[in-house]
């Protein structure tokens, strides 16, 4: 039988997902099956469970808006380097799409009464009641760091949930690498749109991002720490909390990182 808002609510529940969470929602909703509605039923679900309370976070990245220098899949030629960064519209909470991070985060980023955070390459959209104080702030060089809105969710005591995706996805884990003694840095850049409709580019440096042992250290975690694992529809998903893991990858990251 398709899923529905209903049952799509109950499976959420049964997970541990209730009313007044904070949860940042990563997904690949391919893998929940055949759901009556589509992506606007798992948002109905998800703020059914949260109720009036609760608040519903997804990340709204938008990683074209960055330097074509650092372009490799694919790279574009250097004469086209100057270009891009010219003509390159900006960064706008509205109008800019999130993209390479599925179908409802760009569905929650448009839902009404949707705030977005103001970065121009890892903001976060957000709906409910503490939807406003997540995104209020979000730095350029403290991209996904204390200052972000990884780092709100983090002090609200807010959880994780990955549906149909696993840990590798989980970008919790970028704000334990900006935990780290000496992290390495990276030079960014992007452009702004300004209120007037001007574009500027903007560069900072900030912790690197690298999740490439992100799948091993939600192994580990998933073995060690309390995770709720269980379906949403057809979806293998968890539920955890949020500051549970980011600790747990803290440690292990200063063990096992070089």
């Amino acid at each position: 039988m398709p899923h529905t808002v209903g049952s799509l609510a109950a499976d959420l529940r049964r997970l541990g997902l209730a009313a007044g969470d904070v949860v940042l929602v990563h997904s690949a909703l391919r893998s929940v099956g055949f759901v009556a509605g589509h992506v606007q039923a798992v948002v109905l679900a998800l703020l059914e469970v949260l109720g009036a309370e609760g608040t519903l976070v997804v990340p709204t990245h938008t990683a074209y808006n960055s330097d074509p220098a650092g372009w490799s899949n694919p790279p574009v030629p250097q004469s086209w380097w100057p270009v891009i960064r010219e003509a390159n519209p900006g960064f706008d909470r509205v109008l800019s799409p999130s993209r390479w991070v599925g179908v409802l985060p760009e569905s929650v980023r448009t839902w009404p009464g949707a705030v977005r955070s103001g970065h121009p390459q890892v903001s976060f959209a957000a709906v409910g009641a503490r939807a406003a104080e997540i995104v209020a702030e979000h730095p350029l060089a403290d991209e996904l760091g204390d200052g972000s809105p990884l780092g709100v969710v983090y002090r609200l005591d807010g959880k994780v949930l990955l549906i149909g995706c696993g840990h590798a996805n989980n970008t919790s884990m970028h704000l334990s690498e900006t935990r780290q003694e000496r992290p390495r840095m990276d030079d960014n850049g992007a452009a702004l749109r300004d209120p007037d409709g001007s574009a500027r580019w903007v560069t900072w440096s900030a912790p690197a991002s690298d999740s490439s042992d992100f799948a091993e250290i939600g192994a580990a975690f998933d073995a060690a720490g309390p995770v709720s694992v269980g379906l949403v529809g057809g979806a293998s998903s968890r539920l955890m909390s949020q500051r549970a893991v980011v600790d747990f990858a803290t440690g292990w990251m200063r063990e096992n990182r070089s």
